[in-house]
């Protein structure tokens, strides 16, 4: 049985997802069993995945699973006792998941953890939050955040750990989707969900300690293959699945009238 299992979902991320899986082959101190799922894509991700990489589980699916499902597939076809899902666009330090895997078999208290992502210019990415209230999500999204502005920087500083440099080990209430590490008995992602909100979901869930690591580093290039005007709307959409879930429909139905005008200006932007 491998320590770790590696969920990887990818959609036409081809050379991001190469030299991932180069970084992954460099690895000490595990026995890792990676898995990619190859979300239809048409870059020839796959063909690269099984001529170059023959260690590594190919799952290639013939319809686009997205994020959620992807990475689920992924989960059930894992045989280790703990899984990481990572994103195509990251390159991991040859010691970050063995120094995040041997936290969580020496802290059993804690449900997960993650590692610190860097731009490729090596600049720290502000990762982690704290579950976003009903509020949170009106003033980020909707209206309300432009007739209160002062009250939602005070509330977007307060979700983000705004006072936080990421140079120090912290316990966090949501990690970043692109790098969580869990015992996989936890780590399965809600299939109502796309792309967005999963994280949130899962710390939802669990209500138990997350802890994110300086140490482990890993670099991510970052939103690699959610740059699109549909990329938007799904995260709308999620959104809203999301709120439903978690706050009832009468506040999803008042987030979705109040979100309305932002989604059509960003949308008027882009065309």
């Amino acid at each position: 049985m491998p320590d770790l299992s590696v969920v990887i979902v990818s959609y036409n991320t081809r050379e991001l997802l190469r030299n991932c899986l180069l970084s992954l082959r460099a690895s000490v101190g595990l026995d890792l069993e990676v898995i990619v799922v190859d979300n239809a894509s048409s870059d020839g991700s796959a063909d690269m995945v099984s001529a170059a990489f023959p260690e590594v589980i190919l799952l290639a699916q013939t319809l686009n699973t997205w994020f959620c499902g992807g990475n689920n597939i992924g989960i059930e076809a894992a045989n280790g006792d703990f899984a990481l899902l990572l994103n195509p666009d990251t390159e991991v330090a040859s010691d970050a998941l063995a120094l995040i895997h041997r936290f969580l078999l020496e802290n059993p208290a804690y449900v997960g953890a993650t590692a610190q992502l860097a731009y490729p210019d090596g600049g720290i990415q502000r990762t982690c939050a704290r579950i976003p209230a009903f509020r949170d999500l009106l003033l980020s999204y909707s209206l309300l955040g432009y007739l209160q502005p002062t009250l939602k920087r005070k509330r977007e500083k307060h979700v983000t750990y705004a006072n936080w440099d990421r140079r120090s080990d912290r316990d966090v209430a949501v990690m970043p989707g692109s790098c969580v590490m869990m015992r996989r008995g936890d780590i399965r992602l809600d299939d109502d969900l796309l792309l967005y909100f999963p994280e949130e979901t899962l710390a939802r869930r669990h209500r138990k300690p997350m802890r994110f690591l300086a140490e482990a580093r890993i670099k991510h290039h970052e939103k690699s293959s959610t740059r699109s005007w549909f990329a938007t709307s799904i995260f709308f959409r999620d959104m809203l699945v999301y709120c439903r879930k978690h706050h009832g429909v009468g506040k999803m139905l008042l987030l979705w009238l109040l979100s309305r005008p932002v989604y059509w200006v960003m949308r008027l932007k882009n065309r």
